[in-house]
């Protein structure tokens, strides 16, 4: 599905505000107050109101600047600290989108209160990623990278910029409406793993094995692991082997079951690049044994779509038809479900729309695979936006905040398994933690080898 083009005239631009106010007053119920009322009053600004109250907060709208699918806009800060507002991650807060700021920013009248900078254009620009519509200035796996992008230009990406300043308009609402009942939101960590290689060996052909074998000898330099192969290729037949150096899955569980948590697994359904999806078959029963365990320890089973499915939303519904075959035949209920695109590949908005025809409750991909941080601007949960129809669409965004090859890798950040990787994880954890949000994180399990990396990967939900 490709973006239509936009037809010009009043009447229709006005129509397409209405709509993105529409999905900004949701996301401003989930995130503050259901009684919330959001109105465009006169040209350039929009109105914050609940009923009952005569006093309103007014904010300054720059629909034309956030409408734009670019990476070139200004960037400035606030000191809140001047204006005796509190920013929630301390120093001066970014205001992408503005070249300058009037003082007061925040002004106080008899009538309630106006903020005159576009907080609410700001979230429309980084959640519905605006930015990224028809980009061409793309990595080698056609994805949208973190280095081209406005937040990594300005210095930014690391912070969840709209819940920034959404924690300002909260402040501004307590003041103005000391009654009024807000939304009380709790730090969650959310751990997630994508299933590309559930063994190193099972799944492979014996001249897959012979040169798999070779590489561990030769490349990787591990003769033990080598040596182990042929048993664990002739003897995992119905059920992975326990040797299996990414039959990992046990200890997952049981690491997110001693803090509480629930484990999420994205199982690859479909084979559209041969060399970049899956050897595995779903139906392999070592997988169905693997997914029936899963489920019977509840935590939860959820897709990864093939290498090329971003841009074929039928093939995204295909796969999940597949996956929904086999946990209905294994006796598996999933409810609501969700995954995650295999290479974090993302095309906004056609990938969105295989999501919603698949029936996915939520979508995990959005996070960058070359830096971590907030793609979104936000670590918060919320309903999706297609910035190409003005439409909202009904899926979720899990927004991902950090995946372990980003940090840990050479090809990235490559900050290995020691005190640095710790100090960007929990910098990143913190962070979502100030704010209240949620740290969504990505771990393979076939990225467990080491008792170093278990032991990073522990201390991270701990």
């Amino acid at each position: 599905m490709q973006p239509q083009h936009r037809v010009s005239g009043g009447e229709h631009l006005r129509s397409e505000r209405q709509t993105v106010m529409g999905w900004l007053a949701a996301i401003l119920h989930e995130r503050f107050s259901e009684t919330l009322l959001l109105n465009p009053s006169e040209p350039g600004w929009v109105t914050l109101s609940i009923p009952g109250n005569l006093q309103t907060i007014q904010i300054q709208s720059s629909f034309e600047i956030f409408d734009q699918a670019s990476s070139d806009l200004p960037c400035t800060q606030w000191c809140a600290a001047r204006e005796n507002w509190l920013a929630v991650l301390g120093g001066d807060i970014p205001a992408p989108g503005a070249a300058c700021l009037p003082y007061p920013l925040i002004e106080q009248t008899t009538q309630g209160y106006i903020i005159h900078y576009d907080i609410l254009g700001l979230a429309y620009w980084m959640m519905s990623r605006k930015e990224e519509v028809g980009r061409t200035d793309l990595d080698e796996h056609a994805r949208f990278p973190a280095v081209v992008s406005h937040a990594y230009k300005h210095q930014y990406l690391e912070r969840p910029v709209v819940d920034e300043w959404f924690h300002v308009l909260g402040q501004v609402m307590r003041r103005l409406w000391p009654t009024l009942t807000l939304v009380d939101h709790h730090f969650a960590t959310r751990v997630s793993h994508d299933v590309d290689g559930p063994s190193w060996y099972t799944f492979s052909s014996f001249p897959q094995l012979l040169r798999t074998v070779g590489a561990d000898l030769l490349i990787r330099h591990k003769p033990l692991r080598a040596l182990k192969a042929p048993v664990i290729w002739s003897q995992a037949r119905k059920t992975l082997h326990a040797l299996d150096p990414a039959n990992t899955f046990s200890w997952l569980m049981d690491i997110s079951e001693r803090y509480e948590l629930k484990s999420a697994f994205y199982f690859i359904c479909g084979r559209t690049d041969a060399c970049r999806d899956a050897q595995y078959e779903p139906e392999h029963p070592a997988i169905r044994t693997l997914m029936r365990e899963i489920h019977a320890r509840g935590h939860e089973i959820g897709l990864h779509p093939s290498y090329n499915a971003f841009q074929q939303p039928e093939v995204i519904v295909k796969e999940a038809q597949r996956l929904a075959r086999i946990c209905d035949e294994e006796g598996i209920e999933r409810g609501a479900w969700g995954g995650r695109m295999h290479f974090l590949r993302w095309e906004t908005p056609t990938t969105l729309y295989g999501w919603e025809l698949a029936g996915a409750a939520y979508d995990s991909s959005l996070g960058y695979a070359d830096r971590p941080g907030f793609r979104c601007g936000t670590c918060f949960e919320y309903p999706a936006f297609d910035p190409a129809r003005y439409m909202p669409v009904n899926v979720r965004i899990r927004p991902l905040i950090a995946m372990e090859v980003t940090i840990l890798g050479q090809r990235h950040l490559g900050l290995g398994t020691g005190e640095a990787a710790y100090t960007k994880f929990m910098h990143l954890k913190n962070v979502c933690r100030a704010v209240d949000g949620n740290f969504t994180l990505l771990w393979h399990n076939s990225e467990l080898e080491t008792s170093e990396c278990k032991a990073l990967y522990e201390s991270l939900l701990a």
